[in-house]
């Protein structure tokens, strides 16, 4: 990824040497009533990587392309990978992240396992500064914390992808931190 963002190797080997790995097993029962719920909200993930394993093979995770949501069609032994919110910042929208919800089936369980990756905990996250050159190159997000980055992600509701993103963003030129 840093070759093909022209991005300096040790800026991202770096942020991402000793990184936090967290993990999630996500069980969903069958509902008589699926139409009326859904299993998880539209959301982009906070960290840089989120791998997914659909273990059942049972429809349910979605994405948003293009204002539509798309079923991502569980593969035998296939990985998902989604891009998060983090990797967006760190590459200052050239990737951005991917925007998704799970839906529950009428009458199968569907079981998924997840790992999400992010940057080692005492980084600061914010546009790599390789991909920064002002006034050509501007940086579309602020640097903050790892701390306080996700105590703002944390404290928000599953509201869909760029309510998750706008305490980071950058607006009207301002390129403070």
């Amino acid at each position: 990824m840093a070759e093909a963002l022209k991005m300096d190797p040790d800026e991202i080997e770096e942020l991402f040497s000793d990184c936090l790995q967290r993990m999630g097993l996500n069980y969903y029962p069958p509902c008589p009533k699926s139409q009326q719920v859904i299993g998880l909200s539209p959301h982009s993930d906070a960290g840089a990587l989120s791998i997914v394993l659909q273990l059942n093979e049972t429809d349910g995770l979605q994405i948003r392309k293009d204002g539509k949501w798309i079923p991502v069609k569980p593969m035998p032994n296939a990985l998902v990978v989604n891009i998060g919110d983090m990797l967006e910042i760190l590459s200052n929208g050239a990737y951005p992240s991917i925007e998704h919800r799970v839906t529950v089936n009428p009458t199968v369980e569907r079981l998924s396992i997840v790992t999400f990756h992010s940057t080692h905990p005492d980084a600061e996250i914010g546009p790599a500064l390789s991909l920064i050159d002002p006034p050509h190159k501007p940086a579309l997000f602020r640097r903050e914390t790892l701390k306080k980055y996700y105590q703002n992600f944390f404290a928000q509701k599953l509201n869909g992808k760029t309510t998750s993103l706008d305490f980071m963003r950058l607006g009207n030129g301002d390129q403070s931190s």
